[in-house]
């Protein structure tokens, strides 16, 4: 039972992080840090050369689904890691 409902909240995860990008208005442009910097730069720069270029570089929504799944995952592993030794003192004290 309980390995359902953890299947089952995963799954909900999943379509809830995927629903803000197949349901987001359109005509909206997600942009992050890394873009505001790269036009405050070429803004006071004209000239600017970057010194190098990514070797992978994704489309715009891709991208941000690609760092929400990857914020989601290590925030997983830091509450899984904080889960297993407050139930392994919980499991000491009994």
């Amino acid at each position: 039972m309980k390995k359902h409902r953890n299947l089952i909240l995963v799954g909900l995860i999943i379509i809830i992080t995927l629903s803000a990008f197949v349901f987001a208005p359109k005509g909206v442009e997600y942009s992050g840090t890394d873009d505001a910097a790269e036009t405050a730069i070429s803004s006071l720069k004209k000239d600017y050369k970057p010194w190098f270029s990514p070797i992978f570089e994704p489309a715009g929504e891709v991208e941000s689904l690609l760092f929400t799944l990857q914020g989601s995952i290590g925030a997983g592993i830091i509450f899984y890691v904080i889960g297993y030794h407050r139930g392994k003192q919980q499991g000491s004290k009994d």
